[in-house]
């Protein structure tokens, strides 16, 4: 991390996260005056700040007045170093994601406002200091395990409801929009970045996307998660897909294995959080699903995702370093030919690994 090398390790985690400070974009006095045609703005001091600098949406916090709240619009485009087109129409779909899951776990998902449907925008809830990334607080290196405890009952909840909900399945039939934004970024990039991989992630890439079980999130990850001492609360549903659950749990472990290889060889906690998220998912989930079946999926999605996230579209943006990288490749290509996928072996494994990883100097 040559860019941060007189700060600390949070002070590192701190300036991948900073917000941007330019608003551009849509979020221009065109897109204010398109607020106040709709009625959601009222002032003509209405500011507009930008909140992330995430890739695949524009998303702003909009001060009126006494009222703050969050507008969020998807681009037709993601900002990554590849070209990574997708379909705008995922913005309504995430509205439908909140909606449905709010319908059971109001607190887990954010208040939607008001607003005139198919504007290509939406309006929430402002979640206010109180809440942290769940991101922000693993790269600091504060692990907690009822975090993971929690997003685990959490995902559980929704896949458990959802199974067998043949309206959920009719109304998140987006197929294309997965393959947009998941299969073929994720699973068919990088197999053909390693042409010896190609036939695994092409069979799974398939396999995936004909499986309907439950409702997927498609991006539960820690940087989507807010957490306070009262709330946990699950944002960016854009994804959204009537699917293969499976996929939600392994993108989440993959997230947190990741956060172990950038703490390396220091252990922090992070192999304890991804086996409490496991048994409180797989608790949730014990009545509707098979977690024993369900875990074989888990584990060589994992593997698939690992390596995406070194070679595929989306690379992580916190590890920089050549011997991290490589790590990654060898892990994941030593066992994905090999067909090895028990999950609890694949963790021990890869936490057991992360100790002979030598530290930045």
């Amino acid at each position: 991390m040559s860019n941060y090398v007189k700060k600390g390790r949070a002070e590192e985690a701190e300036s991948l996260l900073e917000p941007k400070c330019d608003v551009t974009g849509f979020a221009s006095q065109n897109f204010l005056e398109m607020l106040r045609r709709d009625g959601l703005v009222r002032s003509r001091n209405a500011t507009l700040t930008p909140l992330t600098d995430g890739v695949s949406s524009e998303i702003y916090r909009v001060d009126d007045q006494e009222r703050s709240f969050v507008v969020k619009r998807a681009l037709p485009q993601l900002k990554v170093r590849d070209e990574w087109l997708a379909d705008v129409s995922r913005n309504r779909y995430e509205q439908m994601y909140i909606e449905y899951v709010g319908g059971f776990l109001p607190d887990g998902v954010p208040r939607l406002l008001e607003e005139p449907n198919d504007r290509g925008y939406f309006a929430m809830e402002l979640l206010g200091p109180e809440f942290t990334s769940w991101k922000r607080l693993l790269l600091r290196g504060e692990i907690g395990i009822d975090h993971a405890r929690q997003a685990g009952a959490l995902l559980g909840s929704i896949h458990a409801r959802s199974v067998g909900d043949a309206e959920a399945a009719r109304v998140f039939d987006t197929t294309p929009n997965f393959m947009q934004l998941r299969i073929d970024p994720y699973l068919l990039t990088t197999g053909s970045r390693h042409p010896d991989l190609q036939p695994f992630f092409a069979a799974e890439a398939g396999r995936l996307a004909s499986t309907r079980l439950s409702l997927v999130h498609g991006d539960f990850s820690p940087k989507n998660i807010l957490v306070s001492t009262a709330r946990m609360v699950l944002l960016d549903c854009e994804v959204a897909w009537f699917g293969d659950p499976a996929f939600d749990a392994a993108f989440l472990l993959n997230h947190l294995l990741l956060k172990g290889l950038y703490h390396a060889p220091r252990p922090m906690g992070l192999d304890v959080m991804s086996r409490a998220f496991w048994r409180s998912y797989a608790k949730e989930i014990g009545s509707t699903l098979d977690p024993h079946l369900l875990s074989q999926r888990v584990a060589r999605l994992l593997l698939m995702l690992l390596l995406a996230r070194v070679d595929g579209k989306s690379p992580v943006e916190y590890l920089t370093r050549a011997q991290q990288l490589d790590w990654v490749r060898q892990f994941t290509r030593a066992r994905i030919p090999a067909q090895q996928f028990g999950l609890h072996d694949i963790l021990d494994q890869w936490f057991a690994g992360l100790s002979r990883i030598e530290g930045e100097p």
